[in-house]
């Protein structure tokens, strides 16, 4: 035999969204709009989790870890957090302003995924679920009612996609 397995299948297809060899389903691609949408929820659940928690070494902690976890994303979830965050701002004059934005953006990406992947939606949510469970677990005696607080907020807006 030749030895040359290499699989070609999923090459040269407009639009295609896999590697060559990869057998599972193709997740259609995103737009650099749709992306800065998850980004931005993604790493603003890790700020909002940091500033619910006041103090600067338990914030820290609390971003350190929310940060850790939004790492371990998978799929295309994954790999849209992993790119490189062109255009991402977070800034504003307080949680308050933080909050909105975030809250838009988590009901607006839980949307635009369950249009294109109800699995990728599924992977969204727990992956933000990873990181406010990474975040309130940082520091000792488990998360405070600001935490908790917050979490049932961030919990809110993915439910209401």
């Amino acid at each position: 035999m030749s030895g040359n397995t290499e699989n070609t299948e999923n090459t040269e297809k407009p639009g295609n969204t896999e590697k060559p060899g990869n057998t599972e389903n193709a997740t259609p691609a995103l737009t650099a709009d749709e992306k800065l949408t998850l980004r931005t929820a993604a790493h603003a659940v890790v700020s909002l989790m940091a500033a619910a928690d006041p103090g600067p070494i338990s914030s820290t902690r609390s971003g350190m870890a929310g940060g850790k976890a939004l790492s371990s994303a998978t799929g295309l979830v994954g790999r849209v957090l992993a790119e490189k965050a062109k255009g991402l701002d977070l800034g504003g004059g307080s949680t308050a302003d933080l909050a909105d934005r975030v809250f838009t953006a988590l009901t607006d990406s839980v949307t635009l995924l369950n249009a294109r992947s109800p699995a990728e939606a599924a992977n969204f949510r727990a992956t933000i679920t990873t990181v406010m469970d990474a975040a309130s677990r940082a520091h000792r005696g488990g998360p405070g009612p600001a935490e908790t607080a917050m979490i049932g907020k961030i919990t809110a807006a993915l439910d209401a996609a």
